[in-house]
């Protein structure tokens, strides 16, 4: 009886066992993707039922199409090949150093590559993602964990008296911090349908800041990147609302109005970062910036305090200052008098950087336009940065790079 229970005990842990240890046995029987010695990447997919499968990705070809936005380019599509065991496969053009995102289309359905467990969250997207790192400086370089000094990225809840909740952020402090004595802080913030997990992840900000500071090319500097959904309080799953999906433009909860903006709010997260961590509190040692939504926020942030922040970078910035948003917002602003004050207030405080940044084909591009216009007319300095392509992450990785290594010297 004994022999029997001990038995049937055994087998029953033998059982959990193999339950638990179900994810290590369950991998798939090919690499995918493979940086080739001579740039080409080869993408592989096992898939012995499929009648097509695609691969479609930052790394090929862009192409333009309509939204409801304007125009918007998104990623080509190209064929993958059966070598007749059911292993489907692609090889890449030689591509340049920098990070890529790409799904498999297997008749008809997108998915992430199971054969990588590196993936991406771009709102409600999935993509999985790949680095060709390159020589050393490249951007590939630059966006990789490389043997230098790492800083910690932490996540820290926050109290917003002026929203009413209490709100997460993402926070990096430099190498070596706790030796070091007060630090000039960067605020971050993401675009529409972001979060503080945006930046991040998508942004590489943590290996950014850790490759420029160890290569003497930027300042140790504290980055602060908060949700800028001021009628939330984290990124999905991570706060009382539960796993909801995440959407472009939807709010939250759109029955209830946010107490206030996210201008109207941001002192609190300056005050949580200047009484929780070791900063130089002025005006000289404050930078905020941010792409598209975030961009604008940091127009809004920068008028409305004009004495807070001596360097302001509007990456592909979203400008809305209310009135009918079908006229050029060039004849907004001139139709605005108090934001016309309010920028006077800011450029005659004489910030160190006013920092204008954008793609060539962004379909934000006539609005940041119609702004550097307004600018030159009153005489106001700002430098202009534009680069190839439109409103994606590949430009915004670049302009962090770009404008941390301006900041603060």
């Amino acid at each position: 009886m004994k022999r029997q229970i001990l038995i049937s005990f055994l087998s029953a842990v033998a059982a959990l066992t193999l339950s638990a240890q179900e994810a290590l046995w369950s991998g798939t029987q090919v690499k995918s993707p493979v940086v080739n010695t001579d740039g080409t990447v080869t993408f592989s997919i096992l898939a012995p039922q499929a009648t097509k499968v695609e691969v479609t990705g930052t790394f090929l070809p862009q192409r333009e199409i309509e939204t409801p936005m304007g125009k918007a380019e998104v990623p080509g599509v190209a064929e993958l090949k059966n070598n007749g065991n059911g292993v489907w496969s692609f090889t890449s053009e030689k591509l340049e150093p920098e990070m890529y995102t790409y799904n498999i289309i297997v008749d008809g359905t997108s998915m992430i590559d199971p054969a990588n467990v590196y993936v991406n969250r771009d709102v409600a997207a999935l993509t999985s993602l790949f680095i060709v790192k390159g020589e050393k400086g490249s951007k590939g370089d630059l966006y990789s964990v490389n043997e230098v000094p790492h800083g910690n990225l932490s996540k820290v809840w926050y109290d917003s008296p002026a929203l009413g909740m209490k709100r997460r952020m993402s926070i990096y402090t430099p190498p070596a911090y706790d030796e070091g004595k007060d630090y000039p802080v960067l605020y971050l913030l993401h675009g529409a349908g972001g979060d503080e997990d945006a930046w991040p992840t998508q942004g590489r900000t943590a290996q950014i800041l850790d490759n420029l500071i160890a290569n003497g090319k930027a300042v140790p500097m504290i980055v602060v990147m908060p949700n800028g959904n001021t009628d939330c309080q984290a990124a999905p799953g991570e706060w009382s609302r539960g796993m909801y999906q995440p959407s472009f433009i939807e709010s939250i909860n759109p029955v209830t109005k946010p107490k206030a903006t996210m201008d109207e709010s941001f002192m609190d997260i300056v005050n949580y970062v200047e009484s929780h961590y070791k900063v130089k509190a002025d005006k000289s040692h404050r930078a905020v910036c941010g792409l598209s939504m975030g961009g604008g926020h940091s127009f809004h942030i920068s008028k409305r305090f004009p004495d807070t922040f001596d360097y302001v970078g509007l990456f592909s910035a979203g400008l809305h200052i209310g009135g009918d948003q079908s006229k050029p917002f060039y004849d907004i602003l001139k139709a605005d008098q108090k934001v016309q004050q309010q920028l006077a207030t800011l450029f005659a405080a004489n910030p160190k950087l006013y920092w204008i940044a954008i793609g060539a084909t962004d379909f934000l591009y006539q609005q940041n336009a119609d702004l550097r216009r307004y600018l030159d007319e009153k005489g106001y300095k700002y430098i202009y940065r534009e680069t190839d392509g439109g409103h994606i992450w590949r430009n915004w990785r670049i302009y962090l790079t770009e404008f941390a290594q301006m900041v603060f010297k």
